[in-house]
């Protein structure tokens, strides 16, 4: 009963966070201060009432629209709630810590801005590069083990580097690079190579399953920054998991 209060709490906190979440994309998107100023609507810049941000609950009270101006409320606000609170109750049944928590917000972030505008913003890309070097450093003991950990970590990002310098940003873009460092940084090693295997290939999948069904062309961009986040979160929870899979196929 006690782990089942616990449990609950955290995902109604995660609820609450990815209220924050949508809030900070919007303002990202518009240039705008992420923290100082009052939420509003961005139909008709009315400001929202408490009873207006209730998360997932004032979606489905209003019906998916705007008490103000009746226009309709995009899908991304309930589901960046529920991604947020899922991710931090895994988070939580996984006993990671709190740096965790701070981590999954920005690759929310990131997730849902790439997926938008095809851009991984600078804003969000360096503090949380920062935040993970920090962590490490603190939790790290061993110098060696550090120096090895960033360098066996980062080093499969410079494959993506090298795609960006040859195609000149036409197949790969910088941010995703940047991106990529994140994750070695974050995972090491071996753990990296799992997150990359499954993003490339969950972005074969959905790449070739579009054009089959006509949505996009072989000349058409995809947004590589969501299939890293994917494979990055699964490689986080059960990376050690796939790799003694893998080897045991093997073996």
């Amino acid at each position: 009963m006690e782990d089942l209060f616990s449990s609950s709490i955290v995902f109604i906190f995660g609820l609450t966070i990815g209220s924050f979440l949508n809030s900070v994309i919007y303002r990202l998107e518009k240039g705008k201060n992420i923290i100082i100023g009052r939420s509003f609507c961005p139909e008709c810049n009315h400001t929202l009432g408490w009873q207006d941000l209730i998360p997932i609950f004032s979606f489905v009270f209003l019906k998916g629209k705007c008490r103000y101006c009746l226009k309709p409320i995009s899908l991304q606000y309930p589901l960046v709630e529920i991604a947020t609170a899922s991710l931090f109750f895994l988070i939580f049944r996984f006993q990671l810590s709190a740096f965790h928590y701070l981590l999954s917000t920005f690759l929310i972030v990131i997730f849902v801005y790439d997926l938008k505008h095809y851009l991984i913003p600078d804003k969000v890309i360096y503090p949380a590069i920062a935040t993970v070097i920090l962590y490490q450093l603190f939790t790290t003991r061993a110098l060696m083990p550090l120096v090895l950990g960033f360098w066996f970590g980062i080093l499969p990002s410079l494959f993506f580097l090298a795609i960006v310098l040859l195609s000149k940003e036409r197949w790969m873009g910088l941010g995703d690079f940047k991106l990529a460092v994140l994750m070695g940084l974050l995972l090491g090693w071996p753990s990296i190579l799992a997150a990359l295997f499954l993003a490339f290939f969950s972005g074969a999948i959905i790449g070739v399953s579009l054009i089959v069904s006509g949505r996009k062309t072989l000349k058409s961009e995809l947004p590589f920054g969501p299939f890293l986040i994917v494979g990055t979160i699964i490689s986080l929870l059960w990376g050690q998991d796939i790799i003694y899979w893998y080897l045991n196929i093997l073996t």
